[in-house]
Formats: C-alpha cells, structure tokens, sequence
C-alpha cells in the first residue's frame, strides 16, 4: 500500500517490510529518524489505527474546530441540539516498539439544547473530559498486509459540570487494519465502554465500524465509513452514521483533514462537521 494512505486515514500499512529489529529502543533510547515508520493516526475517522508511535518519539492529533448539529422530530418533537468543541487533541508517546501512551483531552467544548414545543433551553460550557489510553500492537507494526492492536482507555472523574458527569468510565478497543488490491485499505474496530447509568451502575455501550480508503493524488487520501453504536440501557436506540472524509499531506510527518459524519438512522445526530491537523515529531 502507498505511504500517504497511512499517513492519510491511520488504516494504511507501513510500505516497506521491518528494516531490523526495533524491540530494544524504548522511551529513553529513541528510534533513529531514518528506522521511523510512517505517520499512522488515530483520526480523522472514527475507526482508530492498529500502529503505535515509535519508541521515543510523540504525535499530536487535534481537531480546530468540531460542529455537531442534531434535530430530533420523534413521537411529535421538535429538540435541536448544538455542540462544538475547540482544539481537542490525542498527544501521544511511544513507549517501545509496540506501545504508547496517549493522553485526550476537551479544552473548551459546549453545547445548547431548544425544546421548540415547551420552550426550554439548556446549554453549558467549559472544560471537557481527559482520558488515557494504552496503545499495544499484536502484529503488523512494521509491515505485514494486516494488523492488530489492543487499546484500553479510562475517562477520569474530573469534577462534575454543565459537560462532565464527574464520573471514572472506560472501555477496550480492538482495532484491525487490512491491505486491499488496488490501492485499498480496510480498518475495522470493535469496542466496549462501561458508562456512567446517572444512578450510579454502569451500563455497556458497543462501537463498531469498518472504513475504506485509498489515495486519490500523491497527497490526497479520501475515505468512507460505517458506524454502528448498540447499548443495554433502557430505551437505548442503536445509532448509525455514514462518514467521508479527505487528507492532505504537507510534510511525511504532516497531514491536514477535513470530513463529516452523517447520521442514518433518526438517533444519531443529523451531521458531524471536523477539520483538523496531526503532526509527529
């Protein structure tokens, strides 16, 4: 598969076979520049990448600006929901040849919510949730035409506000990647996440997706996806969205992205608008 798509959408594989073995640099004794793999990203898609960071080195992954909008017309309603949050961002290190730590965080997001038939209006501001996650690659890092990861996150119990619970949740990701003919590449993820009920008892949420992508230039990538969100709570009703999006690489270390996310079924939101940049160092 071409370098750019991994740099591109973070499903691609590494373009050229394993150049020696990597397994003895960690944190403290970095890869050498020239034994780096390309960048792979957990964005802009919602489906995250198998690849880990390189020993010693780190990648930011941000969003500059992210729109949601959501108009719910169910059983007589008329509630619209807007949301939007400002430099979110994924900072991540790698820790060994196989593992790196990200830390997320939300520094500024908001929502406002009008119920157009009673007239009431709730809406809130301030500093989002910050998460960690570990990143373990099984296999494919360094080349192969799959690969497999493993990634485990905790979400910590800031205190409550208008756009925090104040709760600890957390979940397992499993991300897949697979190299396709033609140019193709094909991301798969499966994840659970144990969330807060609001009386004080989990309930389980599952997120599946699957993404194709593939270059269109030698620096524009595009991509399209399926999402799929399932959960045990009462009432809970499954949410699909249909996503596309675009990359563009400024540099090998470099890329810029833009897309949207379109909800298909009546309890995801109508759109999802992002644009943001990642770059590794």
């Amino acid at each position: 598969m071409a370098a750019l798509f991994a740099l591109a959408v973070g499903v691609g594989l590494p373009a050229v076979e394993r150049q020696g073995d990597k397994s003895g640099f960690t944190f403290s004794q970095p890869v050498p520049s020239g034994h780096l793999r390309e960048l792979s990203t957990d964005r802009p898609d919602q489906t995250e990448s198998p690849f880990t960071v390189d020993a010693g080195h780190w990648q930011i992954e941000l969003d500059a600006v992210n729109y949601t909008f959501d108009h719910d017309t169910a059983g007589g309603a008329d509630i619209r929901t807007w949301g939007w949050s400002l430099a979110p961002l994924n900072l991540k290190v790698g820790l060994t040849n196989r593992a790196d730590l990200q830390l997320m965080l939300d520094p500024y997001v908001g929502f406002r919510m009008e119920d157009r038939v009673t007239g009431a209006t709730v809406h809130g501001l301030g500093f989002g949730d910050l998460t960690t996650r570990l990143k373990i690659n099984f296999w494919g890092n360094d080349g192969g035409k799959t690969a497999l990861a493993i990634l485990p996150f905790v979400k910590w119990p800031l205190p409550a506000s208008s756009v925090r619970n104040g709760k600890t949740e957390g979940g397992i990701i499993l991300p897949f990647a697979m190299e396709l003919p033609a140019g193709w590449s094909m991301g798969a993820m499966t994840e659970v996440d144990f969330v807060n009920d609001g009386a004080g008892g989990p309930d389980t949420e599952w997120f599946n997706s699957i993404t194709f992508g593939r270059n269109l230039t030698s620096r524009l990538g595009g991509y399209v996806e399926f999402v799929a969100v399932t959960g045990n709570a009462p009432g809970f009703k499954w949410q699909g969205q249909l996503d596309l999006g675009f990359t563009h690489a400024l540099a090998d270390a470099t890329q810029l992205d833009f897309g949207c996310n379109f909800g298909v079924t009546r309890s995801a939101p109508d759109y999802q608008l992002f644009t943001g940049v990642s770059r590794g160092f």
